[in-house]
């Protein structure tokens, strides 16, 4: 949001390209940060890790918002990209503790809702408050900074690392489940959590690392309209008002409210908690929507433009809350879940770079050009990849454990 305002303030002086320069910044950070504070929350818990990421990503936002020089954006975005990669790995840690694996698939996708509901309020409310109350671009960062840090305050008093801190019991034993593991030779008491031989396997395990792999193929797009949705919107449309192109790509994170309830519904009682079926059937879909996005808003119409980001954001936030969040916690288990989240979060993270950055460069390298059309037609190339990547694990699930002779039990899955 704050770039709508920053693009027309001489005293700042940035480009499209020096803009993506600052984004890469940040999405480097926040790659290394995800690998990072994912071990550290397997290993320290993610109540400290979250709690000063809370914090401190609110200060600097605050600072960004006092600054006026380009290099000194590139610092503090940097900065913040390790602030922000605070949250994903370690709470996705925190959820696989308190909800078992035959209802994880719909618990998360309306946890998953949060970054899409974040998103989709966050754009109209910095705009409004920078652009329609304050008439600066400085508010955008303002805005958001307050918002945060109340945030801190419930989240001090309310959260729990796992059950075992409010005296509950473990949640397989509630559900009766057998616990999962990593590996399948082990035993479950065997694997112990936050340890570096846990963590090496749970890098080493083959879903894990291609989710990865598929998550740094599909972060670009969704990043590529986080960042410059407003401004892709707007070089499209018929109409100036920065209003309408910040309001605009909202329907994006709209539909990223609906899309992971429906695929953790459909991957919990159609597939019977195989994370992969729907995966691939709805990232066809998003190659497919994605490659269509010329023609869908090509007559430069508002209501064009709020169907096709619908479209792209209902078929793409399902499977990325899915591979991000559930199948992680699913396959790296809840003892090592913030290392696989924030394995498969770093990479996607470095995708992220892709979405972040091309845009932006593509402006400044051919001005005057519609570029965005053949940045959308790569995004659907690497949407249907990734089906193929996640086809030879349609039927996989998590293993259980090895069931010793005379005991019974669900054993390999």
């Amino acid at each position: 949001m704050a770039k709508l305002g920053l693009f027309e303030d001489p005293e700042v002086g940035l480009s499209p390209v020096l803009a993506s320069n600052i984004d890469i910044a940040y999405s480097v950070a926040y790659g290394l940060g995800q690998f990072l504070w994912g071990m550290s929350a397997d290993r320290f818990g993610p109540r400290r890790v979250v709690l000063g990421g809370l914090f401190l990503s609110s200060s600097i936002a605050v600072i960004m918002g006092l600054s006026s020089t380009v290099i000194l954006f590139g610092i503090f975005f940097f900065i913040q990209g390790l602030c922000q990669s605070t949250g994903w790995a370690p709470l996705t840690k925190n959820m696989g503790f308190w909800f078992s694996s035959r209802e994880r698939g719909r618990v998360m996708g309306y946890w998953c809702t949060s970054y899409a509901f974040g998103g989709m309020v966050a754009s109209p409310f910095a705009g409004y408050v920078a652009y329609s109350v304050f008439d600066d671009w400085r508010w955008a960062f303002f805005s958001g900074a307050a918002v945060l840090f109340l945030i801190c305050i419930p989240f001090y008093f309310l959260q729990r690392d796992r059950p075992g801190d409010v005296g509950l019991e473990e949640i397989e034993e509630y559900h009766d489940e057998p616990m999962a593991v990593v590996d399948g030779r082990a035993a479950p008491g065997e694997e112990k959590e936050g340890s570096w031989e846990l963590i090496g396997k749970v890098f080493r395990s083959p879903p894990v690392l291609v989710m990865a792999a598929v998550y740094f193929l599909l972060k670009p797009a969704r990043y590529a309209i986080l960042f410059w949705g407003p401004v892709i919107a707007s070089q499209r449309l018929t109409s100036d008002s920065f209003a309408l192109a910040a309001t605009i790509p909202a329907a994006f994170e709209v539909a990223g409210l609906l899309a992971p309830i429906a695929i953790g519904f459909v991957s919990d009682k159609l597939f019977q908690t195989r994370r992969f079926p729907a995966c691939v059937l709805s990232l066809l879909l998003l190659s497919i929507v994605l490659l269509l996005f010329g023609p869908l808003t090509s007559s430069g119409s508002s209501v064009g433009m709020l169907v096709a980001f619908f479209l792209i954001g209902f078929f793409l936030y399902g499977p990325d809350s899915m591979v991000s969040a559930t199948a992680a916690v699913d396959f790296g288990t809840k003892k090592g879940a913030g290392s696989a989240a924030g394995f498969i979060n770093g990479w996607g993270s470095f995708g992220q770079i892709l979405g972040v950055a091309l845009p932006g460069y593509l402006m400044g390298w051919f001005p005057g050009t519609d570029t965005t059309v053949v940045l959308f037609y790569g995004f659907s190339a690497a949407a249907l990849v990734t089906c193929l990547l996640l086809i030879p694990l349609w039927n996989r699930l998590p293993p259980t454990g090895r069931v010793r002779s005379g005991e019974g039990g669900v054993g390999n899955r």
